[in-house]
């Protein structure tokens, strides 16, 4: 093996003695790295000032945007959110006042007959699939956590019948921790409408509206968004005349 050997001496020429190829990788200082942005840091950049003026805008419009599911303790919201899968708010509240009066407790839900619980929600769609979560949820609940709801998005999503948006759900709007955005239809389709992402997979809209809002303002970002898309900014016809984002909606028919 032949070997090269480098003299460095600070000042002078490099001195290389042998034969053999050297290649000198010349590093980048670290205060170099760290003043490059990030991919986030660069789109939070660009993006950032214009969601923050939509997210402005959208509170003034809807100063009373707030979670439309009826409930009273969290175990209720719990079950309305996974009641409003593939079903409107309208209709879970015409549903819920029964479910809760009759199973006001995970223990209560965990007993519950199938028949009867099928027959109380019936009318939200997918009947059976959701008795069959309900069932599951109560008999978790009181079996992992003394019947209570937990508040960390870890032991949530373990839950039967619990995605990352319930848990958002439930998270942001009764034990206020904001761990998420709750993407739903309306958060997914205005936040592309509005260029906030180019993604259609919830899960990636959420890592992308993250750095764009302040932490605590991500349950109201939800919120507004919400009101906003069942309000003005329909999916099959917006109406962008009467939008407080027009002029600065890429997506704005006028």
């Amino acid at each position: 093996m032949k070997r090269t050997v480098i003299k460095i001496q600070k000042g002078k020429p490099l001195v290389l003695e042998g034969k053999g190829t050297v290649r000198i990788v010349r590093k980048q200082r670290a205060h170099k790295l760290a003043a490059q942005p990030t991919g986030n840091r660069r789109r939070k950049e660009a993006v950032g000032p214009h969601a923050l003026e939509v997210f402005g805008r959208l509170k003034a419009a809807h100063p009373d945007a707030h979670c439309e599911l009826d409930h009273e303790n969290p175990l209720q919201l719990l079950i309305a959110t996974i009641l409003s899968a593939q079903c409107t708010d309208k209709r879970v509240n015409m549903v819920t006042p029964q479910v809760f009066r009759t199973f006001p407790t995970a223990q209560s839900l965990a007993d519950a007959d199938p028949a009867q619980l099928e027959e109380v929600i019936r009318s939200t769609g997918f009947f059976r699939n959701k008795t069959k979560s309900l069932i599951a949820l109560g008999k978790a609940l009181v079996e992992r956590h003394g019947g209570e709801v937990p508040d960390a998005m870890d032991l949530l999503v373990r839950l039967p019948g619990v995605g990352r948006k319930t848990a958002n759900v439930i998270l942001g709007n009764v034990f206020r921790k904001n761990e998420g955005v709750v993407v739903d239809t309306h958060v997914g389709r205005l936040s592309m409408r509005l260029g906030l992402t180019t993604h259609t997979d919830p899960v990636k809209i959420e890592q992308e509206l993250m750095p764009l809002f302040p932490r605590e303002e991500w349950a109201m970002l939800a919120h507004v968004l919400i009101f906003h898309g069942r309000r003005v900014c329909y999916a099959k016809n917006p109406q962008c005349p009467i939008c407080t984002l027009h002029d600065i909606c890429p997506s704005s028919t006028i």
